[in-house]
């Protein structure tokens, strides 16, 4: 298959991360589209996803300006030490990079203001109001089983992690020929 030229993707995983949430950006992605994946970890070092995964010698975040910044989610991003990008995530945003996260790591977005005036989904709107109590965007929330895509911010669920994949295949430059193929490949085992 012909593959097109792609912006890459940073994939930020942070102790306990999801395991399902994004292998279909490294995994579908890199392999049928050639999407250019790094993984990486604040401060760099080991993370152990919820499933009991290892990730050893992952480097500190990094960013070459060009990459569409996927946060996978964590109970991580819940607590009072969740991992501050807040600069790092609005100055990536304002140069024009996307930037997306699934379940918990939503609520790093709606720390740094990124959800505002953006519709955006997450775990449910209650799960950001108990977790952020300032959260201030409820106007633009919106509640649908699928990732949503606004202003390059991509958001979903940890219940959606093939819409989720899809949207940032998308952000990274894939044609929608290509992105209709994703969503068929996808969806085979649900069509039978």
């Amino acid at each position: 298959m012909d593959k097109t030229v792609l912006k890459p993707a940073l994939i930020v995983l942070i102790d306990g991360f999801a395991d399902w949430e994004t292998p279909l950006i490294s995994g579908i992605g890199g392999d049928f589209y050639g999407l250019q994946t790094r993984h990486a970890t604040p401060g760099g070092g080991e993370v152990i996803s919820m499933g009991g995964l290892r990730v050893t010698d992952l480097p500190d975040i990094r960013l070459q300006g060009d990459e569409v910044i996927v946060l996978c989610g964590s109970d991580g991003w819940t607590g009072e030490d969740a991992p501050d990008l807040d600069g790092m995530l609005r100055d990536a945003h304002s140069r024009g990079q996307t930037v997306a996260a699934i379940c918990g790591a939503t609520l790093a977005l709606a720390r740094t203001g990124l959800l505002d005036g953006r519709r955006h989904t997450s775990n449910g709107l209650d799960f950001l109001r108990h977790w952020l109590p300032d959260y201030a965007a409820a106007d633009d929330y919106q509640d649908v089983a699928h990732a949503v895509a606004d202003d390059g911010i991509i958001t979903a669920s940890g219940t959606a992690p093939v819409t989720f994949a899809a949207e940032v295949l998308r952000a990274a430059g894939l044609d929608d020929d290509a992105l209709n193929q994703f969503r068929r490949i996808t969806a085979a085992e649900h069509s039978a």
